[in-house]
Order: C-alpha cells, then sequence, then structure tokens
C-alpha cells in the first residue's frame, strides 16, 4: 500500500484531526477513518495519530491511497441494498451526468452523510446511481449542509474523484449561492470579511460565531439582486473561503439580515408565522464552476431552485437577471 503525504495548510493550524478528515475527504465515512486511525494508517509527521490529535501548520499527514478515492480496501465486496423507490428518488435529483461526474440537485432536508440519528441521507443513496450492478459507486467530494438545498457533486471514476476531491480542496471553484433574506441588507453589493470561530458543548459543534479577534479568516461577495421594499431581499453570495456555515454567519451577523428559516443564526419564528414561507432554510447552492482537467473548459453546474425558495420568490415578487451573477 502506497501513502500519500498532505501537508496542513495555515488555515487549518489547530483543527482537530478527525474533524480535517471530515472536513477535506468526505466521502470517507467516520468508521473508516476510525479504523485507518487504529491500524496506524493516518501519521503526523511519521508518528500513529489520534483523532483528537491537533494539526499545525505544515504538518505532513500520511494518508492511506483511498482517502483519494473515496474506496476503502475490503477483502468483501457489499452488496447494494438500495429499493426501487429510493433509485428513482436519487435519479430524479441528477441534473448533469458525464463519463467523469454526476451531479445532483439535493433537496433541503436530505443529509449529505449520515451521523448520529440521520438515517436517511445521499451517501446511503448512491448505488442507485449506478447503471449497472458491477459500476464503481459515485463518491461524495464535497458536502453540503442538511438544510441547504443545491448543486452537489459526484466523481465517478477514482481519477475524477481525486482531481475533485483537490479542486474543492484548493478553493479553485467559484461558487454562488441563493438567499432570501430579512430584513434588506443596508449595502446593496460588497465583500464580507469577518473571522469565524467554532463554538461548541459537551455534545460537540454547536455553532459558528463572527469573532475577528480570534476567529479564522473568512470572506464572502454578496450582492442584492431585488428587494421587496425593506422588509426582504434575494441575494447572491460568492463565498471565497470555505468556512463551515459561512454565508449563514455572515448574512447574519455581519450583514445583520438572517437568511429565511435559518433559526440557528437569528431568523425568528415568529416572522412570517402566518406563511409557510419560514419553515425552511432558503439558502440554495445555485451554480458551480470547475476547471476540467488538462485546462479543456469548465464544468458550469445549475441547478434549478428549490420549489419553497421559488414559491417565496413569487411571494414577495422578485425578479432577477442570469447576468446580474457575473459580476460576483
Amino acid at each position: 500500500m502506497t501513502f500519500e503525504p498532505v501537508v496542513v495548510k495555515a488555515d487549518d493550524d489547530g483543527a482537530r484531526l478527525d474533524r480535517w478528515i471530515k472536513k477535506y475527504y468526505p466521502a470517507i465515512a467516520f468508521g473508516q477513518a476510525q479504523k485507518a486511525l487504529r491500524k496506524g494508517e493516518i501519521r503526523i509527521n511519521g508518528k500513529r495519530a489520534k483523532g483528537e490529535a491537533r494539526l499545525s501548520t505544515n504538518d505532513s499527514l500520511r494518508l492511506p491511497p483511498y482517502f483519494f478515492t473515496g474506496q476503502p480496501q475490503s477483502k468483501a465486496t457489499t452488496v447494494s441494498r438500495v429499493s426501487d423507490k429510493d433509485t428513482d428518488y436519487i435519479r430524479s435529483m441528477v441534473i448533469y451526468e458525464d463519463a467523469d461526474i454526476v451531479v445532483i440537485n439535493k433537496p433541503a432536508g436530505l443529509a449529505t452523510q449520515g451521523g448520529t440519528g440521520i438515517k436517511n441521507h445521499v451517501d446511503r443513496l448512491l448505488d442507485g446511481l449506478k447503471k449497472r450492478p458491477d459500476d464503481a459507486r459515485p463518491k461524495l467530494v464535497h458536502r453540503l449542509d442538511k438544510e441547504t438545498s443545491g448543486v452537489l457533486v459526484l466523481g465517478k471514476t477514482a481519477a475524477s474523484t481525486r482531481y475533485l476531491m483537490d479542486m474543492f480542496k484548493t478553493r479553485d471553484i467559484d461558487k454562488i449561492y441563493l438567499a432570501v433574506t430579512m430584513p434588506v441588507p443596508r449595502q446593496d453589493e460588497g465583500e464580507i470579511r469577518g473571522g469565524l470561530v467554532k463554538l461548541g458543548n459537551s455534545a460537540g459543534f454547536e455553532k459558528v460565531v463572527l469573532d475577528d479577534d480570534t476567529g479564522k479568516s473568512a470572506r464572502t461577495l454578496f450582492k442584492v439582486l431585488d428587494k421587496a421594499a425593506k422588509s426582504a431581499a434575494l441575494v447572491a453570495f460568492k463565498p471565497l473561503t470555505g468556512r463551515t456555515h459561512q454565508i449563514r454567519v455572515h448574512a447574519a451577523e455581519a450583514l445583520e439580515t438572517p437568511i429565511i428559516g435559518d433559526f440557528k443564526y437569528g431568523f425568528e419564528r415568529e416572522t412570517l408565522q402566518d406563511t409557510p414561507l419560514a419553515k425552511t432554510l432558503h439558502l440554495h447552492a445555485l451554480r458551480l464552476i470547475i476547471p476540467k482537467p488538462g485546462n479543456k473548459g469548465s464544468w458550469i453546474l445549475e441547478a434549478p431552485v428549490s420549489k419553497h425558495i421559488q414559491e417565496t420568490i413569487e411571494f414577495f415578487g422578485f425578479e432577477y437577471n442570469r447576468d446580474e451573477l457575473e459580476g460576483l
């Protein structure tokens, strides 16, 4: 087995190893990562490591090769047990496919991966995307929050999976999100620069807060596409960094205009209580632009806006032109 070295970047200084793995290698399940740690397949500067180990800038991590393909070595092949109903469900989400990637429009409320108390998730359904039983299972290369809808890209081959993971890791991808916020931002467009800090409790991660003194650097471009007087706005966001809940916190704390349905970050349940609009987070991963290998152009991937967000757009009478997104 050939092990691959990875150097820790300054942005990840102080991060826990297990959380770093989850962030950069979403195709690797928690149990797989823990097994690799126990077997000594993951090392920091040549030494065996535990999941709670803290990383430092320029640490050299040794990772097993299947981290880059999403396919762990196994003595036996697991038989897919995806129902016909689940197969139809995951295939109904597909918006683009070629020899290297398959792209879905993930609905709000469906988690990307499993976890405590999460039984239904994209990762569980991926066998339903195989055309033939002996086809390789598509692999996750990034994640969306459970309540965020929109573009989710999957690798179909070992080479494309590794390439896409590297692209997301180095942030060489343009991402555009669409959100409905209340009230209207004080500026029509600009760049948010605000450090973000994760807060936790005895159960682990709880939320993220804005803290320029101790937080990790986070940058987000934004542009108001339309307004409903001063009450609500349709806003495009382009994250230039990839922090947890970055757009949600920047909207709520830096712009003081929480995203509709974001009860974790300041949206009040009483707002729009007489309508169904406020029940679900109004944040949609609208577009990804990913350079193809070998300078052969780019994948331009766009997911139709989710039904609940489209209904809110119509409720407020918002209008916007796709050309307005080009300026971000």
